[in-house]
């Protein structure tokens, strides 16, 4: 099947020259400072290391379905519906490209673009040759090089945290996105109760001092502490801490020590491996910000972007914003 979206097309989205081979197109590139180096490298082993497991399916079928949820879709067929209405989409910090992938399938006359920092990029490229109408990119999300206004649908989904400015990424991303059709969906880590931002940011900057090898067995014992502390299916009664942000209430032991202490991710249905990626994930990035509710309204109106949907729970906060009509 030839290729429904022209490489002239494709070099019109950008402000300076890309090379468009396959369905990698490859940009200038730009040099990362240490925090956003060390943060890619670990992305490029973990999308490696999860890319080699056997249930992946699960992982990302609970991922859609979550997506569904956090961005204000009722169901696939109104997510579909929606991204119908789009030309140009970018996934913005794409991983291994199975949302980009997913949106592509769903919007096969769009254009789908998936922009990933780490090797993952890459990966997904190999992996998606025969969609026609997506593509990859190796590059910063902070520096998209896309003209100003050319997307309709920037989806951002649990990555601006990640990068070295979240709040310059986000200004990147409401630049390119279309001022009158144009949305941005991003997810943002919440921000949890002191003791655990306390450990979260210290245990951060000690891992820059372990190895790789070290890192995996630390996530692997996280999953094992998460597992065993569920397996006691134990509550306690927690009273009301305001100083130190730790809410009450009766509340299973594993889920008061993950939210106010350390985080220790365990699912049963996700499995052992995959929890521990999710470990991983945590722990290892040297960039992982974290938000209150009011510093992301306070980003949108300092980037003249209203809500269209916001999703709010003990994790994170994630939405739908749309540029304000003059």
């Amino acid at each position: 099947m030839s290729r429904i979206n022209t490489k002239s097309e494709i070099e019109k989205l950008f402000s300076h020259p890309v090379t468009v081979a396959g369905n990698q197109i490859t940009v200038s590139e730009t040099k990362p400072d240490d925090n956003q180096r060390q943060t890619n490298k670990v992305f490029s082993t973990k999308w490696k290391a999860f890319d080699e497991q056997k249930d992946t399916d699960k992982l990302y079928s609970f991922q859609k379905d979550w997506y569904l949820q956090l961005y204000g879709f009722p169901s696939v067929k109104e997510l579909q519906a929606f991204l119908q209405t789009c030309d140009v989409i970018v996934d913005a910090g794409c991983g291994l490209g199975y949302k980009a992938a997913w949106f592509a399938m769903l919007a096969p006359d769009a254009l789908v673009i998936g922009i990933d920092y780490s090797d993952a990029a890459v990966q997904a490229a190999q992996r998606y040759c025969a969609v026609d109408n997506l593509y990859f990119i190796k590059g910063d999300i902070a520096q998209t090089g896309i003209v100003d206004g050319m997307v309709d649908y920037v989806n951002c989904d649990q990555v601006i945290m990640h990068t070295e400015d979240p709040e310059k990424t986000f200004s990147e991303l409401v630049r390119i996105a279309n001022a009158v059709t144009g949305q941005v969906a991003c997810y943002f880590y919440a921000k949890k109760a002191l003791p655990r931002e306390l450990l979260d940011d210290f245990f951060r900057h000690e891992c820059k001092n372990l190895t790789e090898e070290q890192l995996w067995t630390m996530s692997e014992q996280l999953t094992l502490l998460g597992k065993r502390l569920s397996a006691l299916e134990v509550e306690i009664d927690v009273p009301d801490i305001p100083a130190l942000g730790i809410k009450g209430g009766r509340q299973d032991i594993q889920r008061f020590i993950y939210w106010n202490f350390a985080k220790c991710f365990w699912n049963e249905e996700l499995g052992q491996d995959t929890s521990t990626v999710t470990n991983f994930d945590w722990y290892s990035p040297s960039n992982a910000k974290r938000f209150s509710e009011q510093e992301i309204l306070t980003l949108l109106s300092a980037n003249n972007m209203e809500i269209e949907t916001f999703h709010s729970e003990e994790a994170c906060f994630s939405g739908r914003f749309k540029k304000i009509s003059p």
